[in-house]
């Protein structure tokens, strides 16, 4: 572009067009030419053309008054929207709530039929140890049962006829045997000593 040349020749045509558009961006922003009353403004498609500025220095401020009815008619629109809001968000967390509630249920059950598979597995369980111990030598089986937990002798022996136990008890150590007998009348009272 020749405008900004270092020509020296050209400079003073650079100042003369500068001079124009400085006066041009001065008359634009003193209010433009002084036939155009009104300034082109842009307005979206669907939206609400703006207010002119002239409009916008007659309308006087909105008071208190104003603002506070303005307040009152939109405050029961405001809490309706509100309540619905709420309303919504608890139907969701007791769906929420509903769902956990159908697993712990499934949970629950699954660990009952176990439970039950325990039991049924460990009645026949006792039922074969006792009758094993019933069928073995009083002085094999006190031998075995030294070494078993006191507990589990004590409920063998309590589940054995009572002649057979006997048996077995006076083949033990008199300290085992006197252990074992404290926990089987323990065991045998009907109400809790404590």
């Amino acid at each position: 572009m020749e405008l900004f040349s270092s020509n020296p020749h050209r400079r003073p045509r650079l100042h003369t067009t500068m001079k124009l558009l400085a006066a041009v961006a001065i008359a634009a922003l003193l209010g433009g030419t002084p036939g155009r009353a009104e300034e082109v403004r842009q307005v979206l498609p669907g939206g609400q053309a703006p207010a002119q500025p002239a409009e916008l220095a007659r309308g006087k401020a909105p008071d208190e008054s104003e603002i506070q009815r303005f307040c009152s008619n939109i405050a029961d629109a405001a809490r309706d929207r509100r309540y619905a809001l709420q309303a919504e968000e608890l139907k969701q967390l007791q769906a929420g709530i509903d769902e956990r509630m159908k697993a712990l249920e499934t949970k629950r059950a699954e660990y009952e039929q176990w439970l039950k598979r325990r039991e049924v597995f460990l009645a026949r369980a006792e039922e074969s140890v006792v009758k094993i111990y019933a069928g073995m030598k009083p002085d094999a089986a006190a031998e075995r049962l030294a070494m078993v937990n006191a507990e589990l002798a004590a409920a063998i022996l309590m589940k054995l006829d009572a002649r057979k136990a006997g048996v077995i008890l006076n083949e033990m150590d008199q300290k085992a045997a006197a252990t074992l007998t404290g926990i089987m009348a323990s065991a045998a009272r009907r109400v809790d000593p404590s």
